[in-house]
Formats: C-alpha cells, structure tokens, sequence
C-alpha cells in the first residue's frame, strides 16, 4: 500500500500536483493505488521514480522521452546530471531516492562525487545541507523512517569528522580559540562539527565539546581556556519557552564571553540577547564572520 498523498509528493519532488496527474494519466509515469474512499496514495518506488523523473526534467529533458526509460536508465542519467553544470537540484534529488532505498552505496557515489566536484564547503552548502533539510522534512511528515534518517546523518558525520581530521593541526597559542557545544540533551550535531571545520580551515583553534554538555560545566572550561568565544546550535533543546532562561544563562555563567548562537531555536523575533550574545541566521553569516576574523591574526573585539 501506498503511504505518500500527492500533495506529499507536491512537496518533495517541488512538482506541482496538476503536473503530477498529468504525467500520470498520460506518461504512466506513476502507478498510485487507492483507497476505499478513492483517494490516490503512493509507494516508495513511485517518490523515488518522481524524483529522478524531476531531475532529468528540470534539466530540461523532455517527459516523453524520459517516461520511455527503464528503471536502469533513468538512474544512468540522472548520475549523469550530477556531473553537468551548477544545478545543484539533480544531485540533490539523486540523494534523497537513494536515502528513500537506503541505497547506501549510492549514497556514498553521490556524495563523494559532490565533494569531489565542489569541494568540502561547497558541497556542505549547495547539496548536503539542501538535502539535509529535504530529509529532516520528510522525517517530521513520517514519510522516511528513523534508520533511513539515521543512514543519512551518520553517513554525512563521517565524512565532516574526516574532513576535520584532514585539516593541519593549529596550536591554541597561536590562533584565536573557540568552544563550541551542544546543551544538554541536544544530539543534532551537523551544524556545529560544520563550524568546527570552518574555523579549523582558517586558523583558529576550537575546543569542541560536542553534545549534551551542562551549562554548569562552561564556566571552568572558559576559565582554564580562556576562549575568544563560545558557539552553539539550538534545534530541538531546550524547549521553546526555556530558550530565553537558557540564553540568559549562557550569558550570566560566562559574562565576559562572546556567545554566538545558531539554529532553529534561535530565529525568534522576540528573543531577548544579552550584550555579549550574537544570533546568526544563516550558516552563511558564521562563515562571514570566521572569515573577517581570519584576516586578523590577534583577537579583536566585534561585538560593541
């Protein structure tokens, strides 16, 4: 039985429904079953022929021709597309059917060559992020199941831990220094080992603490540290009407310490910042910011 409406698939290939139908009714693009009050639902296999249907046709295939492919060829010439260009959709699309078959070979074809094409930052930003979030939203709609949202992320952290492990070691007396952590009970880890990797790739020293670390312990850990600033990521902890109460005491345990602070939690328009607290809205601004701190080799204030 099918589990996908067509709005799901609306949603997740960016087809629109019409669309869909007509492709349907006229290509046999999609084979939907029904349900006892006649309402179309749709498979795994129906999302992932979508997909690479999309990608071929928003590289400006024609859905005749692409509706005439065997299954084999439509996955030869959506790989294709992945090495065409600055369209990043295709390789993104490809990514999301093989997470959809738990294809873990193919996940790992795929990203490898966006790494290869782009580079480390590149492809976190145009293809692996893109396709983080695709995943993270057919997660919350119950359409992938957790080892399929697992697979993903797991595989994504090994290769941003050896991208990290890749880079020439910075002393800490020699560059500005950064703690970087997760609160406690937060396990959404991406974000913060991507800073990791764009601070390390320009000079700066970072003590990363990882996940679910009390609050309580920052305050020896800056003493004896002695950081330019501290970095954190807030996606799923604390609770939405604690972000305010633990913001506030980021800021009391660690007064003298810029605090930059990153992620869903954060983009509330009625969060109140301490004075030595930065909200950066876009992973965009953090590299930004590491940037422009880069260009000078000692500590500089940038908060007033």
């Amino acid at each position: 039985m099918g589990k996908f409406s067509i709005s799901d698939l609306e949603n997740l290939s960016g087809i629109k429904a019409h669309t869909i139908r007509m492709w349907e009714q006229r290509y046999g693009i999609l084979r939907p079953v029904r349900t006892s009050t006649n309402i179309r639902t749709y498979c795994e296999s129906d999302l992932r022929r979508l997909l690479n249907v999309a990608t071929l046709c928003n590289r400006g295939h024609r859905i005749s021709r692409v509706a005439q492919l065997s299954e084999q060829e439509l996955c030869q010439a959506v790989m294709q597309c992945g090495e065409e260009g600055q369209d990043y959709v295709p390789q993104v699309n490809a990514l999301l059917a093989a997470a959809v078959a738990m294809d873990e070979p193919q996940l790992q074809l795929q990203i490898a060559a966006a790494l290869d094409q782009l580079g480390f930052e590149e492809a976190m930003l145009h293809i692996l992020y893109p396709f983080l979030r695709r995943v993270g939203i057919m997660w919350q709609v119950g359409t992938i199941n957790p080892a399929q949202e697992h697979l993903v992320s797991n595989l994504i952290r090994q290769k941003m831990v050896a991208a990290i492990d890749a880079l020439p070691y910075v002393p800490p007396t020699e560059a500005r220094r950064w703690v970087l952590f997760l609160p406690q009970g937060e396990l959404h880890e991406l974000g913060l080992l991507f800073m990791s990797y764009a601070l390390r790739a320009r000079q700066h020293h970072v003590l990363y603490l990882g996940q679910s670390l009390p609050v309580k312990e920052l305050a020896a850990v800056c003493e004896a540290y002695q950081p330019y600033a501290l970095c954190t990521v807030l996606t799923s902890v604390p609770e939405r009407d604690q972000v305010q109460n633990f913001v506030e005491e980021l800021a009391r345990t660690n007064p003298h310490t810029p605090l930059f602070l990153y992620g869903p939690l954060v983009q509330r328009e009625c969060l109140q910042l301490p004075a030595t607290a930065v909200q950066l809205r876009l992973m965009t601004d953090f590299l930004a910011l590491a940037n422009s701190l880069s260009l000078h080799p000692e500590p500089t204030e940038v908060l007033s």
